[in-house]
């Protein structure tokens, strides 16, 4: 989402990019960034391309995983006046995750196709 973005309007917040005082700030971080942010886009293709049993389970665990990590990072920006856009973006986050686990759970069993 654009909550990135918006993160470079925050004080300070480019020059400790630069400097290298962030959290991805190196080769390793910055993969782990990448595949944390790549699993939703796969999801989108997984949920038509994998069987409905394997895509259901899938949908759950990483829609609880991303819940969770979203709810954790408006847990801790609320902290800071400057990051409130991302508690936003963090919040609307988990409320789109969280549905996503509720209607995976509540899928039915046997698919009529």
């Amino acid at each position: 989402m654009y909550e990135d973005y918006f993160e470079l309007y925050v004080p300070k917040k480019v020059e400790r990019i630069i400097s290298g005082e962030n959290f991805l700030s190196t080769p390793m971080t910055l993969f782990y960034g990448a595949l944390l942010l790549i699993i939703p886009a796969l999801m989108i293709s997984l949920s038509i391309l994998l069987r409905p049993k394997l895509s259901r389970l899938f949908n759950i665990i990483f829609g609880t995983l991303y819940t969770a990590l979203m709810l954790w990072i408006a847990s801790n920006y609320s902290l800071d006046k400057w990051l409130t856009f991302a508690v936003f973006f963090a919040i609307v986050e988990s409320i789109i995750t969280a549905n996503i686990v509720w209607y995976a759970w509540k899928w039915p069993r046997q698919l009529n196709l």
